[in-house]
């Protein structure tokens, strides 16, 4: 019989390694290093707070995710040809857009279609109920910090997303195809 996890015990299992697999030192930090790593900490700490209160707010005001939003003004600035650039647009996966665009097209604020020129392809623009909603929505974190990384260049964001992994992978956390912001991890709710 299949184990119950609960969201958390399964968020835990993804993010915690196991305990005595890769121990951490037990040397102290040294002095230098603090201020370094409480900025980064803080930085990390304000984004995350700047996300949970845009999200509610979002879902509260609009009855929809901040991903879903995220989406909808992606695709009310011009309709996109595909998943995969409508992915690139977002900044994210194209299995994550494509769960935000599902949930869409279910409330009627997407819709998907065959391209005229080439039926193969698909094309998703905004409907006339998504546009309605757009009217009253605020700007989201996630569109801030999407543009404040193509104000820092090319080369100052491949330098902090460079840094980003590889802090991950120094932690032991998975960053693969991560959910959008402000959705759900479908993994984490097929695990409960």
């Amino acid at each position: 019989m299949a184990e119950h996890l609960s969201p958390v015990k399964v968020a835990h299992t993804l993010i915690v390694p196991q305990m005595g697999a890769n121990p951490m030192p037990n040397s102290p930090t040294p002095a230098a290093d603090s201020p370094a790593i409480e900025r980064a900490m803080n930085a990390v700490r304000g984004i995350v707070r700047a996300l949970r209160i845009n999200t509610r707010a979002i879902e509260l005001e609009m009855g929809i995710s901040l991903a879903q939003l995220f989406v909808l003004q992606q695709l009310a600035e011009r309709p996109a040809d595909s998943l995969n650039e409508l992915a690139d647009r977002t900044a994210t996966h194209q299995s994550s857009v494509s769960v935000v665009v599902r949930r869409l097209v279910e409330r009627g604020y997407v819709s998907r279609s065959s391209a005229a020129a080439d039926r193969r392809r698909i094309e998703i623009e905004v409907t006339p109920e998504g546009k309605a909603l757009l009217a009253r929505a605020p700007l989201t974190v996630q569109a801030q910090l999407v543009e404040a990384l193509r104000r820092m260049g090319p080369t100052t964001s491949a330098t902090l997303a460079d840094l980003l992994d590889r802090w991950l992978r120094e932690a032991k956390i998975d960053s693969a195809s991560p959910p959008m912001f402000g959705e759900d991890d479908e993994d984490v709710r097929r695990k409960t």
